[in-house]
């Protein structure tokens, strides 16, 4: 069964939060040590911007990450994003975020692509793997992106999310630099 396929608007309308892993969803996965020992990590623009518009449009995104770091927080306040970090088994806050963000399980879409993002994708209603998600992670989802992790696959379930809602035209539009 080709996971990217068909009838997959009704499966991204009903999706209020987004929830984001980070290593290998927002970043490629590599991490990069500085000679003074500073990790640096690159992220993708578009999925940023994706965020942005995603976030602009009334739908809250959140990082939920095993690994906590300066950097990750950083981008989670540039791209406005709330964030959990340093946080395992992830599924162990899945309550506190519902409550919080007042959705259920079934209108959370969370995006991952390694074995310990398979709890709480098993919980959600609408889970995603990146395409180069281990198989065990692509197994359990319901999508699976055409962009690989760190390549813009969060800015096409932001695009996804928002035009199954027909947002995305509006979403754009918001953009002052493409409504001149």
């Amino acid at each position: 069964m080709n996971k990217a396929a068909k009838n997959i608007k009704p499966l991204f309308n009903k999706v209020k939060l987004l929830i984001l892993d980070v290593d290998g969803v927002l970043t490629k996965g590599d991490i990069i040590y500085g000679n003074t020992g500073e990790e640096i990590k690159i992220f993708n623009v578009k999925d940023g911007l994706g965020i942005f518009l995603l976030t602009k449009s009334g739908i809250k995104t959140v990082l939920l990450t095993a690994k906590d770091s300066k950097i990750v927080r950083r981008r989670a306040k540039d791209m406005g994003a709330d964030i959990y970090a340093g946080i395992l088994p992830k599924e162990s806050l899945l309550y506190r975020i519902r409550r919080k963000y007042n959705v259920s399980n079934q209108n959370i879409c969370f995006v991952g692509d390694d074995l310990i993002d398979i709890g709480i994708m098993r919980k959600v209603g609408v889970p995603v793997a990146v395409s180069d998600a281990s198989g065990e992670v692509k197994k359990v989802s319901l999508y699976v992106t055409r962009k690989r992790g760190g390549e813009g696959a969060v800015r096409e379930v932001v695009e996804k999310i928002l035009k199954s809602k027909s947002m995305w035209k509006d979403a754009i539009g918001s953009l002052t630099f493409l409504s001149r």
